[in-house]
């Protein structure tokens, strides 16, 4: 079984692009980081950041059993991991068999996030929103770039649209 984790900063294109990848590959499955609860998660990213932005403070034990699982099930030849660390976390880094960074222009990432997630909000909470991101959020977003972009074994443009964005994951993952 081959193990790629796709990893971009929040509103990115990680989610969409796995989960696009695992319909048009036969025998590919997917695990998300968001759909998990860890001990050690991180309430505030700015000081985390200041702290050395230690990504071992996860522990990513429930992941890695589910990892374990999906691979003693013979199921598989492909298991995407939507997951923010690339090889950086001690306890899934040898699982990894490849890592791929989709590198998305912060202001693209920010309007998708709010998109997304503030459909239905005033404009006095997106204006919340931004300051928020402008003054705590985005300094993790920056780490990303600093960390994990350069521990990816490749980089995709993450300005380009989604269909490509997976085609050239598909192509790296089939190799």
């Amino acid at each position: 079984m081959k193990i790629i984790a796709i990893a971009a900063v929040t509103a990115g294109g990680k989610t969409s692009a796995t989960k696009s990848i695992i319909k048009k590959i036969p025998k590919a499955t997917s695990l998300h980081f968001d759909d998990y609860s860890f001990e050690g998660e991180v309430e505030d990213f700015c000081q985390w950041v200041k702290d050395g932005a230690d990504c071992n403070v996860w522990n990513l034990t429930p992941l890695k059993n589910d990892i374990e699982k999906i691979i003693a099930s013979g199921k598989y030849e492909y298991l995407f991991l939507d997951y923010p660390f690339a090889y950086k976390h001690e306890l899934l880094k040898d699982y990894i068999d490849c890592a791929i960074f989709i590198d998305t222009p912060l202001d693209i990432a920010l309007g998708r996030r709010i998109l997304r997630d503030m459909k239905n909000s005033s404009a006095d909470e997106i204006r919340c929103e931004i300051d928020f991101y402008l003054n705590h959020a985005r300094i993790a977003y920056i780490q990303m770039l600093k960390d994990t972009l350069p521990a990816s074994d490749y980089v995709i443009d993450g300005s380009k649209k989604l269909e490509d964005i997976v085609d050239e994951i598909i192509n790296i993952s089939i190799r």
